[in-house]
């Protein structure tokens, strides 16, 4: 049994902070993308919060891989999970190839294995109803390079985490993968939400010791909806999607 060196309260508040620093979601007031809830979470944490932060890396490569590889297809969901995560570790293995070769083939997996269109319903909750179609894709499109924005370069510092495949869970077309994140002196659960979508199980939330990814973004986007209306919300997805792509492109290949 793994003995961790932090209290509970320390690993929670830690994982939370580095979850939501990794969301992208981290500025504060009304030009920012972050509820008061998680601002308080800044104020209490602790140093445990940079080191965990590194660690929320390693969980995003396992989230943003937790679809099927064609071969795996027919497998359930714990084994599609695993099969595509094993994919995207060989792709960060592979220093041969410039990081943009990374990257795209990083994305191809990502565009390939997530149901955005679900996540952003999720997030939206009631809201969804309440816009147009038109308005729904642009949603969907910002969300998904927004997500892709914040962790690209986070995915890149993998350094060899063990990942352990705890059980899986199907109810219908709907199933949960337990996983876990163990290093030396910290373990971290990490729960996959999954919809089968004709034999491919596509993630639509993941979760950090209960914390949803999903359900953080509508809390924090449910604020901004009711005091700057759907284009406000869109305007600062734009707005915060560019300041995450400029070290990216200013870096280069």
């Amino acid at each position: 049994m793994l003995v961790l060196k932090a209290t509970r309260n320390d690993r929670r508040h830690g994982r939370r902070l580095g979850f939501l620093r990794s969301s992208g979601v981290t500025s504060v007031g009304r030009g920012g993308l972050i509820s008061p809830s998680a601002a308080r979470w800044h104020g209490r944490v602790t140093g445990r919060g940079a080191a965990i932060t590194s660690l929320v890396s390693l969980l995003m490569t396992v989230w943003l891989a937790s679809g099927a590889t064609a071969g795996a297809a027919s497998a359930g969901p714990l084994g599609q999970v695993q099969a595509t995560v094993d994919a995207i570790l060989v792709v960060l293995k592979d220093h041969q190839q410039e990081a943009q070769a990374r990257r795209a083939a990083i994305r191809k997996l990502v565009h390939g294995r997530f149901d955005f269109r679900a996540m952003s319903q999720g997030t939206l909750a009631t809201h969804w109803r309440k816009v147009s179609e038109a308005e729904r894709d642009q949603f969907v499109e910002l969300f998904a390079d927004l997500l892709e924005a914040s962790y690209m370069a986070k995915i890149e510092t993998y350094t060899d985490e063990r990942i352990e495949y705890v059980k899986e869970r199907i109810d219908g077309a709907k199933a949960t993968v337990d996983t876990r994140i163990v290093t030396q002196s910290v373990e971290i659960p990490i729960q996959y939400k999954l919809v089968d979508r004709a034999g491919d199980w596509r993630v639509y939330d993941v979760a950090i010791e209960d914390v949803s990814l999903v359900r953080n973004y509508r809390s924090t986007y449910g604020e901004i909806l009711r005091r700057d209306g759907f284009d406000g919300l869109l305007e600062q997805m734009r707005t915060k999607l560019a300041e995450l792509k400029k070290p990216a492109e200013d870096s280069g290949p």
